[in-house]
């Protein structure tokens, strides 16, 4: 079947933009807001500075939209990685210790800390940063892990609790000591080291949440 020569132009446009976004993100991240141009972002994306002007505007506009889109993009990483907790299987345990590994290597990525590093810079140019990012990040990670949470206590896995306070518990006993290991995201952080924090963090989780009999090795 042919695709309308429309519909076709239309796709071309939206992925041009995105690989725009992409690029601006990419030299906000390597150079800064205020020593990045919108040549040097066209250069990354390999079009014609003109292009970035007709898709995104001025240099503040198309700071504001990178943001976004790198928000968006963790965002994504974080719920896929929730969404590992629909089947937990019969070793809670390891589910969560599995979960909360690969959260920290999300939270300890380049576009992560990227992300974090420029909002952090440029909160007094932009106030609203931090609000759209957090509103794209943590908040919706918050109650993403939040239903999972719920929907382990409604089965027994986990004791009744307030779901959100829960998941804001458990997200502080990772990114608490993550930030602290890793000195604000200047730090690489082995594997192992991820690892142990990603355990440590689930055990205090456990000792507060776990049902009645639910994990016989707690003490």
């Amino acid at each position: 079947m042919r695709v309308p020569a429309a519909r076709t132009a239309a796709r071309g446009r939206i992925d041009k933009r995105q690989a725009i976004l992409e690029a601006a993100f990419t030299v906000f991240a390597r150079r800064g807001y205020a020593q990045a141009c919108v040549q040097d972002i066209a250069d990354e994306a390999g079009v014609a500075k003109p292009t970035v002007y007709n898709h995104l505007g001025d240099k503040e506009n198309l700071f504001r939209h990178a943001m976004e889109a790198a928000a968006d993009a963790v965002m994504r990483e974080n719920l896929a990685v929730v969404e590992r907790l629909r089947t937990t299987g019969d070793d809670l345990r390891a589910a969560l210790e599995d979960v909360a590994y690969r959260m920290l290597k999300v939270c300890c990525g380049e576009r992560s800390r990227a992300l974090r590093s420029l909002t952090y810079s440029q909160v007094a140019t932009f106030p609203e940063l931090i609000e759209t990012v957090q509103g794209r990040t943590s908040i919706g990670l918050g109650e993403a892990v939040a239903d999972r949470l719920a929907r382990l206590s409604l089965s027994g896995r986990l004791r009744q609790c307030d779901p959100g306070q829960a998941a804001e518990q458990f997200l502080a006993l990772l990114t608490g000591p993550m930030e602290a290991r890793s000195r604000l995201g200047t730090r690489e952080v082995s594997a192992a080291e991820t690892r142990a924090v990603a355990n440590a963090a689930v055990d205090t989780f456990l000792r507060a949440y776990a049902a009645e009999a639910a994990d016989p090795g707690l003490p």
